[in-house]
């Protein structure tokens, strides 16, 4: 596989600050990228799909840049362990 598309019609971030929210969708396109060119974890997940609502559960936000970019990435790992069920 050599090309994935990943399209989020709406990602909805109520109560962030700017920089929190810039840092956040930071974090989770390169989260994302990480997830999705494993190669091992592709072939678990390699048929095409929609999933209209993935539910990935309680996670901690930290305050800043630095949390935001955290959190981005907790929230693709959780999206990767979506697609695996």
């Amino acid at each position: 596989m050599s090309r994935i598309r990943v399209e989020i019609e709406q990602l909805v971030l109520k109560g962030f600050e700017a920089a929190d929210r810039a840092a956040m969708i930071e974090g989770l396109r390169n989260g994302l990228a990480a997830v999705l060119s494993d190669a091992a974890s592709q072939r678990e997940w390699a048929q095409s799909r929609r999933t209209p609502v993935m539910r990935l559960g309680r996670m901690a936000f930290e305050p800043g840049p630095a949390g935001g970019r955290k959190f981005g990435k907790q929230v693709a790992e959780a999206i990767g362990k979506g697609l695996k069920r």
